[in-house]
């Protein structure tokens, strides 16, 4: 696979670590999953260039961006992401790509900004309500999750973490505007993750189910294959749905 080649440039946030490739529009953001890499999308940026503009980047406190200085929930990231695609005149409309907790930015993004938005690809994408799944989960799993979080707090810079600010982006989700009725693909992980319980994985199924209903022109799509990494087990069904997007986009 071809290497991403990265640059970077100062926000009001901090330095930001971005690759940026291709020409055309609409522009595809690809939005990392937790402390996700640019590297993450190696199996899927190159091909996705040859068809139109992709950016990826790299979140503060990921890869050679900045370390955090404030609270990273998901007005914040959202903010940063803007002004990233500003400075490097990457004007919209922008088919957003979430994967993971990078789903929940797209989701704010897209309420926020609607008609900067040409379509939606939600990848095993996190739901609103899946911080509710931890509670549902056995002593030992929360027990490591506490403990994560009173590790990050002894840290100038980890008590500022994403993770750390999940609740409070799940609550901007839901008081701000409506979902646009733009092309959305939800593709979704078929295989459970190893140490998440049966009923924890049925949960986030249902909630995945409900993400494909925030617009009409909602499509789910199953991975049979993946887990929680379909742009690296099933890199061409991801970039099908991306190309699926952003055609659905260019027909509306």
């Amino acid at each position: 696979m071809k290497p991403i080649q990265k640059k970077k440039i100062f926000t009001n946030s901090g330095m930001i670590e971005f690759a940026q490739l291709g020409e055309g529009v609409p522009t595809v953001v690809l939005i990392n999953g937790g402390s996700g890499p640019i590297e993450g999308w190696y199996k899927v940026f190159h091909e996705l260039a040859e068809e139109t503009t992709v950016l990826a980047y790299n979140r503060l406190g990921v890869g050679k961006s900045d370390l955090p200085k404030s609270p990273q929930h998901g007005i914040s990231i959202v903010n940063t992401l803007r002004q990233l695609l500003k400075e490097i005149n990457v004007s919209p409309p922008y088919i957003l790509v979430g994967h993971s907790l990078g789903g929940l930015y797209a989701n704010l993004f897209a309420r926020q900004y609607p008609e900067e938005i040409a379509g939606v690809v939600l990848l095993d994408a996190s739901h609103p309500e899946d911080v509710s799944i931890n509670e549902t989960q056995g002593a030992l799993i929360r027990g490591i999750n506490k403990f994560l979080k009173a590790f990050d707090s002894f840290s100038s810079h980890k008590k500022w973490n994403e993770v750390n600010f999940v609740v409070e982006t799940a609550k901007q989700i839901q008081q701000a505007g409506s979902f646009p009725d733009v092309p959305l693909l939800v593709l979704s992980g078929d295989k459970m993750p190893k140490m998440m319980p049966e009923h924890a994985f049925q949960i986030r199924r249902a909630n995945q189910m409900n993400l494909v209903q925030l617009s009409n022109q909602g499509k789910h799509i199953l991975a049979t294959k993946s887990g929680h990494f379909p742009q690296l087990s099933e890199p061409e069904l991801v970039i099908s749905a991306i190309q699926e997007c952003i055609q659905m986009a260019k027909n509306n």
